[in-house]
C-alpha cells in the first residue's frame, strides 16, 4: 500500500490537450505542460504527434481565403493532429510556456 502511494507521488500527471484555437495563419494548441512532439509534412499535409492525452476534435480554418481541415484523434503514440487542404501545405511550429501552460503555435502556408 505504501508503495502505491509513493508511486502516485513520483509519477507525474499526464499532459493534457486543453484547447485548440484557430488563428489567421494556423492553429494555437494549448497543453497542461510541454508534451514530447514529433512533426512532419506528409504528402502536403501536416502531421504532429503529441505524447499527451485529450479528446478527439476537428474543425476548419482559412488560409488565403481557402479552407483547410484540422483534426485531433487518439493514436497508439498519443494524440495525432493533422491539417489537410486541397493544395500542399508547409508548416512551422514553435512552443513556449505561458502562464504555467504550454502553447504551441502552428503557422501554415501554401507550398
Amino acid at each position: 500500500m505504501v508503495g502505491l502511494m509513493i508511486g502516485r507521488l513520483t509519477t507525474p500527471d499526464p499532459i493534457e490537450l486543453q484547447q485548440v484555437e484557430v488563428t489567421s495563419d494556423g492553429l494555437v494548441v494549448w497543453f497542461s505542460d510541454e508534451p514530447k512532439t514529433h512533426g512532419e509534412i506528409v504528402d502536403g499535409s501536416l502531421a504532429l504527434l503529441f505524447a499527451a492525452e485529450g479528446r478527439a476534435q476537428k474543425g476548419q480554418l482559412k488560409l488565403n481565403d481557402k479552407s483547410a481541415n484540422w483534426r485531433v484523434r487518439l493514436s497508439d503514440g498519443g494524440l495525432l493532429l493533422t491539417v489537410v487542404a486541397a493544395r500542399p501545405l508547409l508548416g512551422e511550429w514553435v512552443g513556449s510556456e505561458v502562464d504555467d501552460r504550454w502553447r504551441l503555435e502552428i503557422h501554415l502556408r501554401e507550398q
